[in-house]
């Protein structure tokens, strides 16, 4: 009777501490969603005013999936336009580059569209919307970034390094905007006001692309050339993380869910995700030659991304860090698993004793 005792006593204190301890986070898990057209080429994706995720398409196309893999597909208006990167604008519409077409684009959830010419050259690459309710965009070909309210009113600031070929761009913890500079080899920062700052990457022709704001406050960016991760602090302060694997070339990098950074690899077909410590992980996609190119968080907590040769929108799921603060239901059950715990203990203890 001893120790059939003790074992049932033994399996309340597993029980009990089950009850208190988390989770392990589940594998992660690719999914990919086969878009209507071929040669689509999806490259920018954001997460829209309607739960949904908006990507650009370069044959001239908006796209808009659901969670569930739903597919739509709007024809942007301009033939040859050139789509790059998208974004959900302050008024509630996807606001999108037309890199090719000299223009930004602005669409509604139902599909209408509206476009609007930038001067010859312009070449624009990323949009964001920025802090004081414009969007914000870069001009590579012009050397500049602009800035385009939700009325159509447009500004531009040239950047003080010439030939500096701006191409991704952020809104950073401080509430300017950072962005990367991939001919000058700089990570770049712009007030609203129109200030500008620019900071040298320490490795030379590093190939600086996509930029994001990190859980710790500081801005990470990927370096295509170099295949490495870069982190800089509003200070100014550099650290860079070379990819475990060679020749990866990573493009897009965004927050996750789990507190780390997640990353495309283009040439490498895998998706990346690095903590803010450093620590570098790397998963393999289904399909070869894929080349997945940008990423985002989508509503559901995992991470989407465009494959642009694979004609394919792809999802991997990613652990979720709990932050909120348990309910009175969920204390009662902590505190039931620690007395159940505590009490087989004890239990345990005091039969050793008269055994």
């Amino acid at each position: 009777m001893v120790r059939i005792s003790n074992f049932m006593a033994m399996a309340c204190a597993i029980v009990g501490l089950a009850l208190v301890l988390p989770t392990a986070a589940l594998a992660q898990t690719i999914t990919e969603y086969m878009l209507p057209n071929a040669s689509s080429q999806p490259r920018g994706i954001t997460e829209g005013p309607d739960g949904a995720l908006w990507f650009v398409e370069g044959a001239d196309r908006i796209g808009r999936i659901t969670t569930g893999g739903a597919v739509t597909e709007f024809t942007i208006p301009t033939g040859g336009s050139g789509p790059y990167d998208i974004t959900t604008g302050s008024d509630g519409a996807l606001w999108f580059t037309e890199t090719s077409g000299n223009q930004i684009g602005r669409v509604t959830t139902a599909g209408s569209f509206t476009e609007y010419a930038l001067p010859v050259g312009t070449t624009p690459y990323s949009i964001v919307a920025g802090p004081d309710g414009a969007l914000w965009f870069t001009g590579a070909g012009t050397n500049n970034i602009g800035r385009i309210t939700t009325g159509g009113s447009i500004t531009f600031y040239a950047l003080p390094t010439a030939g500096s070929q701006p191409v991704w761009i952020t809104v950073g913890p401080d509430g300017a905007l950072w962005f990367t500079q991939q001919a000058g080899n700089r990570i770049g920062r712009i007030t609203t006001g129109g200030a500008i700052t620019e900071f040298t990457v320490p490795t030379p022709g590093s190939g600086v692309f996509d930029i994001t704001t990190g859980p710790d406050g500081a801005l990470w960016f990927t370096e295509a050339s170099t295949n490495a991760v870069g982190r800089v602090t509003t200070a100014g302060v550099f650290t860079e993380y070379a990819l475990p694997t060679p020749g990866n070339a990573p493009l897009g990098i965004a927050p996750g869910p789990d507190g780390a950074l997640w990353f495309t690899q283009y040439i490498g077909n895998r998706i990346g995700r690095i903590t803010t410590a450093g620590a570098i992980t790397e998963f393999a996609l289904p399909n070869p030659g894929s080349q997945p190119g940008f990423i985002v968080r989508g509503p559901d907590n995992a991470m989407w991304f465009p494959e642009f040769a694979g004609d394919r929108i792809g999802r991997i799921s990613a652990p979720v860090v709990a932050t909120a603060v348990p309910t009175l239901s969920e204390w009662a059950m902590i505190l039931f698993g620690l007395i159940l715990a505590a009490g087989a203990a004890i239990y345990i203890q005091r039969r050793q004793f008269i055994v």
